[in-house]
């Protein structure tokens, strides 16, 4: 099990002041929204980070929101454990996430334990369903005060069903990696657009060299005003996002097919090499977040928008990539939200979706050319599954392991059978990275 630490203990309790500033209930509400959502639906967070409720409040106040509904999501397992050991029987939902955000804040934000009881207190006055738990959320907070709970094991802070398969998968030793991983807060990669920058930009971003090209940093707040946005020398990309494309080892001049490319990170790289992109996506409104990428960064692609599997183009190409829909598990680093709002039924339907992209992304790869297939998916019903009933089904395919280390790919990813198996608790102590499943094809001549 892995050794997690002592939980932080909350600052005591002082004298609130005579009066409650309201204004500071709007950012609390804001997180409620966000947490709200998030919990609802896959997405939610996105969407109720672009509300207006969010984004009217000052810049101080939107962070604190985004920062308090972060780490509840982070840390929901054991948080839900601490108040299911104090409360018998279960409040309204409406309750629970007002008590959820409360011991956010005795335990994971540096907010004065009196402020974290009283404005939850608050909170639920104002609203005619919560208000008459006022005196439950009081005495619930102020009993995590008075004992805090003990430090949570690792496995705590998934849903128990992802864990388990996850144990089921990989190990249990393998499984507490990856789930000690998840209150964990990452720092930011960068890919470049042009790698003879690496050293003059890490330098002004105060950032790290990782393999493969990316820079982390651990800079926070609005990328717009780091160095280097304006004149569209970078763009945000997880490490381990940044491994397929790369993984292609597409030269100028050459023919690429980006299927499900929005919003866009693997097109830039591939734009980047100086062939000739065409990035497919079903969604025109991500298309366009891709398109204005491509302008900040001066790089030019063929934007189509379309089903993926149902595109009636009669084109192939040299090097295909397919980043298929998936649950999008091994994400949980930046969107914690996507552990609670998944559920076990999904996986089997992204499933037979996967299985007609991959047929589909197949048809579009000329002779002797080049298909990736990967998802941001810790669930091996999503990848390795998939990549050996592909290779079943068309013998015209064969395997193309990578070598060790290559596309920046930790070692220890590689897999028996010549695929990659990227884990959050790979890359480590510089930060880990996100969950990725990953296999390079070949088209016989």
């Amino acid at each position: 099990m892995a050794d997690l630490g002592a939980m932080p203990a909350p600052r005591q309790p002082q004298k609130p002041a005579a009066s409650v500033d309201e204004a500071a209930l709007k950012p609390r509400f804001a997180a409620l929204a966000m947490l709200e959502a998030a919990l609802d639906r896959r997405n939610g967070l996105d969407e109720a980070l672009s509300s207006k409720a969010v984004t009217d409040l000052p810049v101080r106040d939107r962070a604190f929101a985004r920062a308090l509904a972060m780490a509840t999501l982070r840390n929901l397992g054991p948080i839900d454990r601490a108040l299911q050991a104090r409360v018998k029987k279960a409040p309204p939902d409406a309750v629970i996430q007002l008590l959820r955000l409360g011991a956010a804040q005795l335990f994971h934000l540096d907010t004065p334990g009196f402020a974290a009881v009283t404005m939850t207190v608050d909170m639920a006055a104002t609203r005619q369903a919560t208000q008459p738990f006022k005196g439950l959320i009081n005495a619930v907070l102020r009993g995590l005060l008075r004992e805090p709970p003990a430090a949570p094991e690792a496995e705590t802070y998934a849903p128990p069903w992802l864990y388990a398969r996850w144990r089921a998968a990989y190990g249990e030793d393998a499984a507490n990696a990856i789930a000690a991983r998840i209150p964990e807060e990452p720092p930011t990669d960068l890919s470049l657009r042009d790698p003879a920058d690496a050293a003059a930009l890490a330098a002004e971003l105060e950032a790290a060299l990782l393999p493969g090209g990316t820079l982390r940093t651990p800079r926070r707040g609005d990328l717009a005003d780091w160095p280097g946005f304006g004149e569209g020398r970078w763009w945000v990309q997880d490490a381990a996002a940044a491994v397929p494309a790369r993984l292609l080892n597409v030269k100028a001049g050459e023919t690429v097919l980006d299927l499900c490319a929005a919003p866009g990170g693997k097109t830039l790289q591939l734009a980047a090499t100086g062939a000739e992109v065409v990035a497919l996506d079903r969604s025109g409104a991500r298309l366009k977040r891709l398109g204005d990428n491509l302008a900040r960064m001066g790089l030019t692609a063929e934007i189509v928008t379309a089903d993926a599997g149902a595109w009636a183009d009669a084109r192939t190409f040299d090097a295909v990539l397919l980043d298929a829909p998936c649950s999008a598990t091994g994400t949980f680093r930046r969107h914690p939200d996507v552990l609670w709002a998944a559920k076990p039924s999904d996986i089997a339907k992204l499933a037979v979706v996967q299985t007609q992209l991959i047929d589909a992304a197949a048809d579009k790869v000329k002779p002797g050319g080049r298909l990736i297939y990967c998802v941001c998916s810790l669930e091996p019903e999503e990848g390795e599954a998939q990549a050996a009933a592909f290779l079943a089904r068309r013998d015209e395919f064969a395997i193309d392991p990578p070598a060790p280390g290559e596309g920046g790919a930790p070692a220890a990813a590689l897999t028996l059978e010549g695929t990659l198996r990227l884990s959050p608790s790979l890359l480590e102590p510089e930060g880990g990275m996100d969950g990725f499943f990953v296999a390079r094809f070949r088209r016989r001549t």
